[in-house]
């Protein structure tokens, strides 16, 4: 019998997969027109179990019940029929299409030209535009999703959901991508969506984020259901807590800072976008052994692109990159890595390591294993490779080791595909791959993005350990906190330039965030 309490119950829902139990027994129920949060680390089942309810699987066990009636939910069309829509953390949208006809892909509205049917283009365009405006989510819907930045991609995903009269809509992660700016202004968007009526699932790990605007939240842990709370009458430290299993230190001890010789020397670097744009523009700055140097600045500044000129994703239009005594502006990516060493021994520094912004376009390849992702930088040396034979056995091990240290969780461990892992997952195998290589210089561009509070509590513990193994750190990251609370220098960038380099320890937040929108200048 069904609960007039609620729009959405979930009864004893079991989903497995090969190795794993992603959700074991979990029931509960979400209220109409409250924001429901489900909290939890990466890969404690969140996201399975909202799939479930938008009919990307099916339980293997327990009921689904929307609206007093049991369904068997077969598909995300069924799902939709239901008004269930969904926004996952890796967007479904296609580059080369427009706004609107992403919107209306799948459920295209004809008219008639002369005894054929055509796509009403002229009527969508009209109908998404009003859409847009009416939820505070302007777009333009001509515009191509290749040519509009992400936080523009994440409202076309909103506008589908919308657009197909979604009444319960569902956030997978959706702020894992946006600047604290965007952040803020898709949480006034939830909640507007809430006043209007609309019920709200969010999943995230986001503490913050979900005092902020939820009502309820349900903790899960490796698959289980820890609880139910009440918001506002739970502290985060609780919340964080019972997410991790144990008590989470928010503040990382950080020891004295200990500097050795130079190993990365950027001067007067400028680089330049596809259009011959200047998106960095004539930047220098030095990194010595046992300096974390943070960059700050509000997301499109130029700071992703500094890192992919040291690591020679990009190239320089002008000015030199020295690591460790050696001018590496013109060298290849491999030659920067291994500059230094000419075969793989472990224990022995490469050149640089790199956890770059785009965990999946440029970090992993999805579709090898997770040995394969693990032994990227690796593979074509010994022990990996032989005479040009690789060494599975080597990769395995490898992998097995790096598994372990590093707690990346998957269901079938070394022979799990990149792609069906959690994104937060994903993060830690780069990080464990790249902390492993034992480099000069660590670059880390947005290393906690997507992660939960206990995995970002544990990798800001590996920086600052490799900090004081004398590694040179190139920290670039969106989250002030972080930054604030890592770094022994910061830069800070302001449309492509460098408005002020210091000490940590002589700046406050306030004046970081002032340099960073240019309003202040050195």
């Amino acid at each position: 019998m069904a609960n007039p309490e609620y729009i959405v119950e979930m009864r004893h829902i079991t989903k497995r997969f090969p190795g794993i139990v992603a959700n074991d027994n979990i029931s509960l129920g979400i209220k109409k027109g409250e924001i429901f949060a489900l909290l939890g680390e990466n890969g404690a089942g969140k996201s399975t179990l909202m799939s479930m309810l938008f009919g990307m699987y099916e339980p293997d066990e327990g009921e689904i019940w929307v609206r007093g009636k049991k369904e068997v939910i077969s598909s995300p069309n069924h799902a939709t029929r239901l008004n269930i829509g969904m926004v996952h953390q890796h967007f479904k949208l296609v580059s080369n299409y427009t706004i609107a006809e992403n919107i209306i892909l799948g459920i295209e509205p004809k008219k008639m030209a002369g005894l054929f049917p055509v796509v009403d283009i002229k009527g969508t365009n009209e109908k998404v535009a009003a859409l847009s405006k009416q939820y505070g989510l302007e777009v333009d819907p001509t515009a191509k999703i290749e040519n509009v930045n992400v936080s523009t991609q994440q409202r076309v995903e909103i506008l589908k959901m919308l657009y197909r009269e979604a009444e319960i809509l569902i956030f997978d992660e959706p702020t894992a991508v946006l600047t604290p700016q965007e952040i803020d202004f898709l949480l006034q968007i939830i909640r507007g969506l809430r006043d209007q009526g609309k019920t709200i699932i969010l999943i995230t790990h986001k503490l913050e984020e979900i005092k902020q605007v939820a009502d309820r939240c349900a903790i899960l842990n490796r698959g289980k259901l820890i609880d139910v709370l009440d918001v506002a009458a739970t502290s985060t430290q609780t919340m964080a807590n019972l997410m991790v299993g144990r008590e989470v230190d928010f503040v990382v001890e950080k020891s004295p800072s200990h500097f050795g010789p130079e190993v990365l020397k950027v001067e007067h670097l400028t680089v330049k976008n596809s259009d011959g744009f200047p998106v960095v523009k004539d930047i220098s700055f030095s990194i010595r052994a046992g300096e974390i140097f943070a960059i700050a600045g509000v997301s499109g500044n130029g700071q992703t692109e500094i890192a992919d000129a040291v690591t020679g994703l990009l190239s320089a239009a002008e000015g030199s990159i020295t690591l460790d005594g050696a001018d590496i502006t013109r060298s290849s990516i491999r030659e920067r890595s291994d500059l230094g060493i000419s075969v793989y021994r472990s224990g022995e520094e490469a050149g640089l390591s790199y956890i770059p912004e785009d965990r999946q376009a440029v970090g992993l390849v999805l579709d090898f294993t997770l040995a394969d992702n693990l032994a990227l930088k690796n593979y074509y040396k010994p022990p990996f490779c032989e005479k040009g034979i690789l060494n599975h056995a080597a990769f395995d091990s490898y992998g097995e080791k790096l598994i372990q240290e590093y707690d990346v969780r998957s269901g079938q461990g070394i022979h799990t595909i990149t792609r069906s892992m959690s994104g937060g997952n994903q993060q830690k195998a780069i990080i464990a791959r790249e902390i492993e290589l034992s480099s000069k210089l660590m670059i880390f561009v947005q290393p906690t993005r997507g992660l939960d509070i206990g995995a970002i509590e544990n990798i800001h513990r590996q920086i600052l350990a490799e900090r004081d193994k004398g590694r040179a750190i190139l920290l670039i990251s969106l989250e002030l906190d972080e930054i604030m609370g890592l770094a022994d220098t910061i830069g800070v960038v302001f449309s492509g330039e460098m408005q002020k380099v210091a000490p940590a320890e002589t700046l406050t937040t306030n004046e970081v965030g002032q340099f960073m929108m240019g309003v202040k200048q050195a």
